[in-house]
């Protein structure tokens, strides 16, 4: 987007999109990473797990909603439902 462009785009839009990039960011963060990667960069930086639990669970809901992956099949509650 221009300058223009982006000046002339209303605020709640531009919030869309920011919010939307976030939400990107948040899912691909740990792309190419498993659950073994980061176990062992956990062992430095405890606060790359909470980072990768809150990526993956944000993927989950996203998938969710798009009807990829169906609603909680993966808790223990949603064996229940």
């Amino acid at each position: 987007m221009s300058w223009l462009e982006i000046k002339a785009t209303p605020n709640v839009e531009l919030q869309g999109l920011l919010s939307a990039l976030r939400n990107y960011t948040n899912i691909h963060a740990f792309d190419g990473y498993d659950a073994n990667d980061i176990k062992t960069m956990a062992k430095d930086k405890p606060h790359v797990r909470k980072q990768y639990n809150d990526s993956m669970e944000l993927k989950e809901r996203f998938e969710e909603k798009a009807g990829i992956k169906k609603k909680g099949t993966n808790t223990f509650s949603g064996l229940l439902n």
